[in-house]
C-alpha cells in the first residue's frame, strides 16, 4: 500500500491533470473569441489585450502545474530578454486596478540569456505584483537592465512601503509572508527556480524611499 507521501504525490498529479484540462478549454475559447471578432470585423485593443492576457496566464499556470509532476521541470532556451520583461509588465498591469502607478522600463541589454522563459516571467510577475501591492495609491516602478562581463541584471525598483528590516533576511524562506492572505511561497519558488539555472534573485535594499530587487542571469557567450 502506498505511503502518505506517495498518496499526496498521486493526488497532486490527478488534480494537476484536471486543472490543466480546464485551462485548455479556456485557451480554446480564447481562440474562438478571436476568430469571432475577426469574422464580425470588431477591433478593440482592450479586448485583444484581455484575451492575450488570459492565454498567457493560462500558459503560465499550466507550466506551474507541471511542477507537481517533476521537481526539475525546466525548459531552458536562448530567450529575448527584453520581450519577456515587456510581456511581464503588460500582464502585471491587471493588478493596478484604481491605483495611479507608472511602470517604466529602461531596457538596453542585448545579451543572450539561456533560461526557462516561463520561470523567468513568473518570477518577474511575482516581483512586480508585490511592488504594486506595496504602493498605496500612487507611485512608480522602474525596471531596467544592466550588462556585466558574465551576467545581466534585471533591476526592479519601487517607491512603495518598505519591507520591515527585521524580516528582510527571511523573505526568501518557504512560508514567510507579511500578507494576511499570503502563502509565503512566491519569492521562495522564484529564487529556487532561478538558482536551479545558475541565476539568482536578491533583495538589494528596502527603506522608506525605495525597494530594489535584482535578478542576475548568466550571459550566454557564443
Amino acid at each position: 500500500m502506498p505511503d502518505n507521501n506517495e498518496l499526496i504525490k498521486q493526488q497532486a498529479r490527478y488534480i494537476s491533470h484536471e486543472i490543466r484540462n480546464q485551462l485548455s478549454i479556456s485557451d480554446v475559447y480564447c481562440e474562438v473569441l478571436k476568430k469571432h471578432l475577426d469574422k464580425i470585423n470588431i477591433k478593440d485593443d482592450a479586448i485583444t489585450k484581455a484575451i492575450n492576457c488570459i492565454q498567457k496566464s493560462t500558459k503560465l499556470i499550466g507550466n506551474s502545474l507541471l511542477d507537481l509532476k517533476s521537481l526539475t521541470n525546466l525548459n531552458p532556451q536562448v530567450v529575448n530578454l527584453n520581450k519577456i520583461i515587456e510581456e511581464s509588465i503588460e500582464l502585471s498591469k491587471v493588478y493596478i486596478f484604481e491605483k495611479n502607478i507608472d511602470i517604466i522600463s529602461k531596457l538596453d541589454s542585448n545579451a543572450q540569456v539561456y533560461i526557462d522563459d516561463n520561470k523567468l516571467e513568473a518570477c518577474l510577475l511575482n516581483i512586480i505584483k508585490n511592488a504594486i501591492e506595496a504602493i498605496d495609491s500612487k507611485g512608480t516602478i522602474i525596471i531596467e537592465t544592466k550588462n556585466g562581463k558574465d551576467n545581466v541584471k534585471i533591476i526592479i525598483t519601487n517607491n512603495g512601503k518598505a519591507i520591515p528590516k527585521k524580516t528582510q533576511a527571511e523573505i526568501f524562506n518557504d512560508g514567510h509572508t507579511t500578507k494576511p492572505t499570503g502563502s509565503g511561497i512566491g519569492l521562495y519558488l522564484c529564487k529556487n527556480n532561478l538558482n536551479a539555472q545558475n541565476a539568482d534573485l536578491k533583495l538589494v535594499e528596502s527603506n522608506n524611499k525605495k525597494t530594489i530587487f535584482e535578478i542576475i542571469l548568466p550571459i550566454l557567450h557564443v
